[in-house]
Formats: structure tokens, C-alpha cells, sequence
């Protein structure tokens, strides 16, 4: 079991912040007063701040769709990393380790070998460790950006989850939906509109289905996509249809950096 802090609408930094932001993190540490200031800071600077013990990190990563996981090993020993290789077998997800006083270069070297995306020790500043958790995310997103500047992360939507570099799509109780690269290609196009109708040629154009803009192969990869999204494909309510103009998608979308 995990507790949740929620966000603080009127945190210091609500506004003007960095596009580079943690909006999800799992603060995994032992319980007490440590692990309650990561969250309390974190939540009054508008993330969602998620607590779970280092042993329950592997399962809470994912389960909640972290975009940040933040494990606290101080009060166990530091040698103890099979949290972070558990983690790391669930998860993408950056990871910031804290760790306890006097402890090596070896021990940060193989925190960082085994994964982790950087190493904190004692003290800790919760401001330089926002930072820190910011400058990863710039540099991911600066990664997973394309030529023309569009990120590649992934989008949340409706409980739906899809990664883009993984091409993984998961429904709303956290299974694994398979998809074709034309259902993949369909989705991210309708993703990237949200709420917008799109013509049939547009959407061929995206999928780059077909030359021909009056080509009917369109409809026929929005039901199969239908299939795999909605409850009755008869009566879909996420991906509509705007008769006689085309297709859009009706929810709203968070892009994952």
C-alpha cells in the first residue's frame, strides 16, 4: 500500500516553471519523517508525490506511471541495491538515488552502473534535488525529440498509456494491449490531434496508408484500432466519427517526456 500527497495549487512554483517537470513521483524510502519532507516539498511544487517503501518500488513504478522514481536507501544499508535493479526491471523511468553518509566512489559508480540516473548523499537539499530531477528530464526530452522538434515520449489518455519508443499500449487496469505498427502509426496521429477532427486524407496522410486521399483503408484500420479501445466498437465514444468528414479522438492527452 502507497500514500499519496496531491498537488498544491498554490505551490511557489505553479507558474513560469520549467516544461521539463516531474508530474508523477514515487518517493520510495522508509517510512518517517525523511520520506514525508521529499513528498511535502515535492507536492507544494505541484507533483504528485506517491510513498511506498524501497521494496515496493517494483511494484508501484508502474502501477502508477511514474515519470520520476526517487529511492531513499538511508536507514538500510547502501549496499542493499536489489530495489534499484527491481525497479529498473519494471521501469524506464528516471531514478534518483539517496544514499547515506561516507560511502565511496565505487558504491555511486555501481548505483549509476546498475541503472540509477544519478546519486545523492547526506546532507540533502531538496531544492539542488528538484534540479537534478529537472535536468534529467531536459535531457530525455531533448533525446526523445524528433527533427522537427515534436517529443516522442509517450501520451496518457483516458486511462490508456502509450509508450512510443517501446510501441507498448496499456489499458486502463495496467494490461498489455498488442499493436500492430499500423495501429501504432493510427493511434499517435489521432494522439497528436486530441479532441481535433481529422479528414481521412489527413489520417492517410499521417499512417501514410495509401497515395489515394479517397481510399477507404482508413476506415478499416479505425475499427480493427477500435476493437482494441473501445468497450462496443458499434458504439465508440473515444474514437468518434464526424460523418462525411472523418475521425476524431475524444479525450483529453498528456504527452510522457
Amino acid at each position: 500500500m502507497f500514500l499519496k500527497h496531491s498537488f498544491n495549487e498554490a505551490g511557489p512554483e505553479a507558474q513560469g516553471g520549467p516544461c521539463a517537470h516531474p508530474s508523477r513521483v514515487l518517493v520510495a524510502g522508509v517510512p518517517g519523517q525523511a520520506r514525508a519532507a521529499i513528498a511535502d516539498y515535492l507536492t507544494e511544487r505541484r507533483c504528485a508525490a506517491f510513498c511506498c517503501t524501497p521494496d515496493q518500488a517494483a511494484e508501484q513504478v508502474s502501477r502508477i506511471s511514474a515519470s520520476l522514481v526517487i529511492l531513499d536507501l538511508r536507514g538500510r544499508p547502501y549496499d542493499d541495491l536489489e530495489s534499484l535493479l527491481s525497479v529498473r526491471r519494471q521501469s524506464r523511468a528516471p531514478l534518483i538515488m539517496v544514499g547515506g553518509r561516507g560511502k565511496d566512489a565505487f558504491d555511486r559508480a555501481l548505483a549509476l552502473e546498475l541503472g540509477a540516473d544519478d546519486v545523492m548523499g547526506e546532507p540533502l537539499d531538496l531544492r539542488e534535488l528538484l534540479a537534478r530531477a529537472r535536468a534529467i528530464l531536459r535531457r530525455q526530452d531533448l533525446a526523445r525529440r524528433g527533427g522537427d522538434g515534436a517529443p516522442t515520449g509517450g501520451y496518457r489518455f483516458a486511462g490508456w498509456e502509450l509508450r512510443r519508443a517501446m510501441r507498448v499500449l496499456t489499458d486502463p487496469a495496467g494490461r498489455v494491449v498488442p499493436l500492430s505498427r499500423a495501429d501504432h502509426t493510427l493511434l499517435v496521429a489521432l494522439l497528436e490531434a486530441p479532441r481535433r477532427v481529422l479528414t481521412r486524407a489527413q489520417l492517410i496522410s499521417a499512417t501514410r496508408a495509401h497515395d489515394d486521399a479517397f481510399d477507404r483503408s482508413i476506415d478499416v484500420q479505425v475499427l480493427r484500432l477500435r476493437r482494441k479501445l473501445e468497450d462496443d466498437p458499434r458504439r465508440p465514444s473515444l474514437i468518434r466519427t464526424e460523418r462525411g468528414v472523418g475521425y476524431v479522438l475524444d479525450a483529453a492527452v498528456e504527452r510522457l517526456f
